[in-house]
């Protein structure tokens, strides 16, 4: 399948074995993994995601597609993002993303779900799209937004992040629903 996606900005492409240390200045900063099931991240667990990621490009046909955030204009790895299928005879998939915190507040993480959503669409051929977060992350919930997604509903304590029991917003689109 296609890869990487350009956008504007932003080049979203495979992870590679030496992509672990810009990976792991976010993955282990306490404060962008702070609505995340997983870290802050120890060097070891950012080497096994690194391995892991590298096993998915593997796969075919292909369902997994965890991939870097690469600022153009800097060459610079600054986050990830991820779309899965997760049900292939509904064409159902799920996405994610994370940035480093130097990054937030510039737009890219909304640049990078587009991207996704159009991949997601044009590429994968998925019928729906979705994506959680938590409540209290508005930050991620108007990237949701801005990719035309729509609010479908509250899970209540659907995850444990570090021992406690947090809702999810769960936010969907639909390929008819995205004007492309």
């Amino acid at each position: 399948m296609a890869m990487p996606i350009e956008t504007g900005r932003l080049l979203l492409r495979d992870f590679v074995q030496e992509d672990w240390r810009a990976v792991h200045e976010y993955g282990s900063d306490s404060e962008v993994v702070r609505y995340m099931p997983w870290g802050p991240n120890t060097v070891e667990d950012t080497k096994d995601f690194i391995r892991r990621v590298i096993t998915y490009q593997q796969e075919f046909p292909r369902r997994r597609f965890e991939i870097g955030i690469v600022l153009k204009e800097e060459s610079k790895l600054i986050g990830g993002c991820g779309i899965r299928e997760n049900d292939a005879a509904l064409r159902e998939g799920n996405m994610g993303y994370v940035l480093n915190r130097a990054y937030w507040g510039r737009g890219i993480a909304t640049e990078a779900a587009r991207a996704l959503v159009k991949f997601g669409f044009e590429t994968m051929n998925l019928h729906r799209i979705f994506a959680t977060c938590s409540p209290e992350n508005k930050a991620s919930e108007r990237v949701l937004q801005k990719c035309g997604m729509s609010l479908e509903g509250r899970l209540r304590q659907n995850m444990q992040i570090r021992g406690k029991w947090r809702d999810s917003l769960l936010y969907a689109i639909l390929s008819h629903e995205w004007n492309g």
